[in-house]
């Protein structure tokens, strides 16, 4: 699945279980030293389609400080529709994004068709899900289960985003139950042509199983990143033995979630941190990235230089010694899995 980075340092292992022990690079803000690409942590492919394992969410983008809620403070929109053309400048061609994230005046997928759109690079692959509601307040609603309610949520990014088809489709689920007659209704569609292909969010095991029985899951999006979820490692490390991607959120914000990064920094993400000569938020990104070759980085960000920080995280590489100390920081038992 995976296939060669194309810088010249040494290349991620293909291991999933085993991250690799390299040397460490050093992000560089220097105007005289070229900034580090998306490619520089290597590339999977999402069915047919490949992209760079440094991607860029969306999220963030409509407003400044908190996403999702009512009253955010609109962005800038120049602003944003810079970060996403630096991102696609950077190498960057995944984008994550959904129809739901929008604040008063700014639309996620807006911003996206206005930046890149008319037409697209050929190799962007943009990412959407569907199932969550918010009405045109901002204010969440029951999640979309019908065919019919699913269906109008795929048009509506179409529409947003300028397409004839969506790139690929995450259903968000919200609880154990049964995902079957969700997933077929998104089955139909991609089917019809409207989706190229699926992938899940938020889902268990259980769920992936299901939902593999009736079509192929190019991805899963599940909340994950350092003391996020440890018990999901045997999960996360059988996605990638299925040739499934998987795409952390809140990689770095943790249990801020939606807010942000706004817990004080552990010591051991700190001392990584200023032997890499990075930030936190960077060592989480690359974390993420060693815990195998299916692992996408999808940080998401309205700031230019956190964008270039963001990206240059695809290029550190972790040392042995560096895994151990944030493994056992990963594992321990009051870490905040919620």
């Amino acid at each position: 699945m995976t296939t060669t980075p194309t810088p010249t340092s040494t290349t991620p292992t293909s291991s999933a279980t085993t991250p690799p022990a390299l040397a460490s690079t050093t992000p560089t803000s220097s105007a005289t030293t070229p900034p580090a690409l998306a490619s520089a942590a290597g590339t999977w492919t999402l069915g047919d389609l490949t992209v760079n394992r440094v991607g860029f969410g969306a999220m963030r983008l409509p407003q400044r400080g908190e996403a999702l809620v009512e009253h955010a403070v609109p962005r800038d929109r120049d602003e944003a529709i810079a970060v996403l053309r630096k991102a696609v400048d950077l190498g960057v061609n995944h984008i994550d994004t959904a129809a739901f994230y929008f604040s008063p005046l700014r639309s996620a997928n807006e911003l996206i068709s206005s930046a890149l759109g008319g037409p697209y690079p050929d190799d962007l692959v943009i990412a959407t899900k569907v199932g969550p509601c918010r009405d045109a307040s901002g204010a969440w609603g029951s999640h979309a289960r019908t065919a019919a309610a699913l269906r109008g949520q795929v048009e509506e990014n179409l529409r947003q985003l300028g397409r004839d088809h969506l790139d690929v489709v995450n259903l968000r689920i919200v609880g154990t139950d049964s995902i079957a007659e969700r997933f077929g209704a998104l089955a139909e569609l991609r089917e019809a042509g409207l989706v190229r292909h699926l992938g899940v969010s938020n889902i268990t095991p259980e769920q992936l199983a299901e939902a593999r029985a009736i079509a192929p899951v190019v991805c899963v999006q599940n909340m994950y990143g350092i003391g996020v979820r440890p018990e999901y490692e045997d999960f996360v490390r059988g996605c990638g033995e299925q040739g499934i991607a998987f795409v952390p959120f809140y990689a770095i914000a943790a249990a801020g979630r939606q807010g942000g990064a706004t817990a004080p920094e552990s010591p051991e993400v700190l001392a990584v941190a200023e032997a890499h000569g990075a930030s936190p938020a960077q060592i989480r990104i690359a974390w993420t990235l060693h815990q195998g070759p299916h692992l996408l980085a999808i940080p998401g960000t309205g700031d230019p230089g956190h964008l270039a920080a963001n990206v240059a995280a695809g290029a550190i590489r972790l040392t042995e010694e560096d895994l151990a100390l944030l493994g056992g920081l990963h594992r321990e038992p009051a870490a905040d899995a919620s």
